[in-house]
């Protein structure tokens, strides 16, 4: 970005130890966890494509209000609603089911708190969509706590930032092919 208030960003700090080093995809400025960055342009270039191919797969944690249907553990279900632009409110995301492109997140719990009304849950974005688990979350009636765009004004204020964490990455080097897995443990 520009302006000094944008100069301190993932990109400038890991150049600083690897020079050349690129990234490879974003995560929501609110988001913690791990991103995936290149060391060359070619190395980019296949992990890109990787992505737009859907064959990287990611793992998402984060707490929600309320107290998400409970099921059986490693029992996983699916959020299949249409992502729009909100094109008066942008950045926002609506669910449209006229002009929405197909968004499918996959979900499961992993741990109810009824002491304070909330559920950790794991995610699996099957599409890429802008915002899709904050916006999908929140369309089923669980906003993740903090988030200041998609949540209602009480599970806003419930945490101090946003209770998203991308946690895991499964990938095929792009030079070998050989599968890694990349994990980052939660702050929240």
């Amino acid at each position: 970005g520009r302006g000094p208030e944008k100069q301190d960003c993932l990109s400038r700090r890991a150049q600083q130890l690897w020079p050349g080093a690129l990234i490879v995809h974003r995560l929501d400025q609110a988001t913690s966890g791990l991103v995936l960055m290149a060391r060359n342009p070619e190395a980019q270039r296949r992990l890109g494509r990787a992505f737009e191919l859907r064959q990287v797969h990611k793992r998402y944690q984060a707490i929600v209000a309320g107290c998400m249907a409970p099921r059986p553990p490693h029992l996983w279900d699916t959020i299949d609603l249409p992502i729009a632009a909100d094109w008066e409110r942008r950045p926002l995301r609506i669910i449209d089911p006229v002009l929405g492109k197909p968004s499918l997140t996959r979900w499961r719990v992993l741990a109810h708190h009824p002491d304070v009304d909330t559920t950790r849950v794991e995610l699996e974005p099957m599409t890429g969509r802008t915002h899709q688990l904050r916006v999908h979350l929140a369309a089923v009636g669980h906003p993740i706590l903090g988030d200041a765009l998609y949540a209602d004004a009480a599970a806003h204020v419930r945490a101090p930032r946003l209770l998203l964490h991308a946690a895991r990455l499964a990938f095929q080097h792009p030079g070998t092919g050989q599968w890694l897995e990349a994990s980052s443990p939660l702050p929240f």
